[in-house]
């Protein structure tokens, strides 16, 4: 597979769906935080499915790279305006995303597996899963391609912002976390 697949402009509409995420306030528990985030991944969803690239980008650090530093964000932003534009109207799918919170609360990390549907394609019924990421999993690989999305979050002024992404094939069950 050559470089360039990995990264379909798709893919990284929903890098910055979780960039959305990140803009949270400052919070004492770390339960807290990952309530948070989980919510606000929700509202970036929509945005990311409105085609709202300036607020999506909004939710990133000034010096965010994406695919181990190779793509800055302005190169990302030009995939994510590729991938509205060639895409139309998509679904973006995923179940809950795994986040950890780092013990000094300053730093967080999530991953999230995904995929991209066409609006016109008919859609799995896949909310009963959404706790379950395992069977979420199994279910969609019968039937799409998944992609793994690792986030890395600093917490700058209060705000949380996503500062690395990488996206990677999802290769099974057996794949590491």
């Amino acid at each position: 597979m050559k470089k360039h697949h990995l990264f379909h402009p798709c893919y990284f509409v929903f890098l910055l769906l979780f960039g959305f995420a990140c803009f949270i306030s400052s919070c004492a528990d770390k339960e807290d935080d990952v309530a948070l985030i989980l919510g606000l991944v929700q509202k970036a969803e929509v945005l990311a499915e409105e085609h709202d690239t300036g607020k999506l980008m909004e939710f990133t650090s000034k010096d965010f790279k994406a695919q181990d530093g190779r793509l800055n964000r302005q190169q990302v932003r030009k995939f994510i305006w590729l991938s509205f534009r060639r895409y139309g109207n998509f679904n973006l799918l995923f179940p809950e995303p795994v986040v950890e919170i780092s013990d000094n609360k300053q730093s967080a990390t999530a991953i999230v597996h995904f995929l991209v549907l066409k609006k016109e394609q008919p859609i799995p019924d896949l909310e009963k899963l959404y706790k379950d990421p395992e069977r979420w999993l199994k279910e969609v690989g019968e039937v799409a391609d998944l992609y793994r999305l690792n986030l890395k979050f600093l917490k700058k002024d209060d705000k949380w912002l996503v500062n690395a992404a990488k996206i990677e094939p999802y290769r099974g069950l057996g794949f590491s976390q």
